[in-house]
């Protein structure tokens, strides 16, 4: 299990994680949401094309993961990093998250995505974003 930190931009995501890749000197993982399978239902514009929808970069052993926010999307500076959980027990993230969940805000309920099994997003009762993600066995 790890505990990460994840950052959030609006629209300047790709530059903001090549400049740190730059800085510690490692190689960033990014994927755009024009990348992820497409739905008919949903058409994305360019803009949303070219935004990113996650990338990654270890530093020094700490995962740091990063993603641009929706177009539209209110963005305040401040408010943009959120803690995820990445865990390979589906019991413990789904305890953990209905816990933070009870006195707080479900941004995203615990769901299968496209990238996991089991994911969801809550604001705990202090406003502090919490993603879980249920890691894929190897």
């Amino acid at each position: 299990m790890s505990v990460n930190v994840y950052f959030n931009f609006d629209g300047n995501c790709e530059e903001a994680v090549k400049y740190y890749a730059n800085v510690f000197e490692v190689e960033p993982k990014i994927m755009k949401f024009g990348d992820m399978p497409g739905n008919p239902g949903y058409p994305m514009s360019d803009d949303l094309k070219n935004r990113v929808l996650h990338a990654n970069m270890m530093i020094e052993g700490s995962q740091l993961m990063f993603s641009d926010t929706m177009p539209g999307m209110e963005f305040i500076v401040g408010n943009n990093l959120s803690l995820t959980v990445v865990t390979k027990d589906a019991e413990k993230l789904t305890q953990w998250f209905n816990k933070l969940a009870k006195e707080g805000f479900v941004v995203m309920p615990l769901e299968e995505a496209f990238f996991s099994e089991l994911y969801g997003y809550v604001k705990d009762k202090y406003g502090v974003g919490w993603q879980f993600n249920l890691e894929k066995e190897q």
